[in-house]
């Protein structure tokens, strides 16, 4: 992708969004890293303009709060928009009748609100400078008709995915020179894990290989970037197994988990 403005990631601090940030540097792109741990991004930041000889601004906010999502828009009025990563999130596993309410409307306010929000704004500017791409980070589980024992964590990826596909074909049919697409990796060796409570049942692909896939996929334009071929098979092959019975085969998947 040609450097045009700067890239901006949420989730910066750790996992997918930390590797983006490299492999971005790398290519040249000035950043601006955003996440809620300061010294994280700050460790990030000197690593990435010591490495590249970029610049790498810092947005402390958490984006699960309104004042979060308002600091970050207007860090970025005055500037040029030409990647923007929505990856910040967090999932939550367990019985639903078990898991904690307000727990979860914290997860949705990230992995739904915020993303709408910043999606919103982010391709108004871009669609106004006339050019940009956008990256909504989700998950194979939004893919997939239901997740039992992360039933609101499926839920969330699954309205994230949506959106995006939706903005992707609007922006096809308008002929617009903005691309949106949305990541929806399985399982990756990242913190997830451990904000979750979980253990995935299956190996997980590094956060490296994802970012990889996901930057190159987000350069051809896809919908939806889904890395590696294990991923790409399950999602295909889900379409031809009965919704009740993929249901019932995810909850065992995700009840291993636990």
């Amino acid at each position: 992708m040609e450097v045009k403005g700067c890239a901006v990631i949420t989730g910066a601090s750790s996992g997918i969004g930390r590797e983006l940030a490299r492999r971005l540097a790398a290519e040249g792109w000035p950043l601006v890293l955003c996440a809620r741990r300061e010294e994280a991004l700050r460790a990030l930041a000197v690593e990435l303009e010591k490495s590249c000889g970029v610049h790498c601004g810092m947005v402390a906010a958490d984006l699960g709060t309104e004042e979060g999502t308002e600091t970050l828009l207007r860090a970025l009025e005055e500037r040029e928009l030409g990647v923007f990563v929505n990856c910040a999130g967090f999932g939550l596993a367990g019985s639903f009748a078990e898991t904690e309410l307000s727990r979860e409307l914290e997860m949705l306010d990230v992995n739904v609100r915020a993303v709408l929000v910043l999606t919103k704004h982010v391709l108004r500017r871009m669609k106004a400078q006339g050019h940009g791409c956008l990256l909504n980070v989700a998950s194979s589980a939004g893919l997939l008709p239901a997740g039992p024992f992360l039933s609101a964590y499926y839920a969330s990826k699954a309205y994230a995915a949506s959106l995006t596909q939706a903005i992707h074909e609007e922006l096809r049919e308008e002929k617009s020179p903005v691309r949106v697409s949305c990541l929806c990796p399985g399982p990756v060796d990242t913190e997830f894990n451990a904000v979750a409570n979980v253990r995935f049942a299956l190996p997980g692909i590094t956060a490296a290989y994802c970012a990889d896939c996901a930057l190159r996929g987000l350069a051809r334009g896809q919908a939806v970037i889904v890395p590696s071929l294990r991923m790409k098979l399950a999602v295909a092959g889900a379409r031809f197994v009965p919704r009740g019975l993929l249901v019932r085969l995810t909850a065992g998947q995700q009840r291993k988990k636990l």
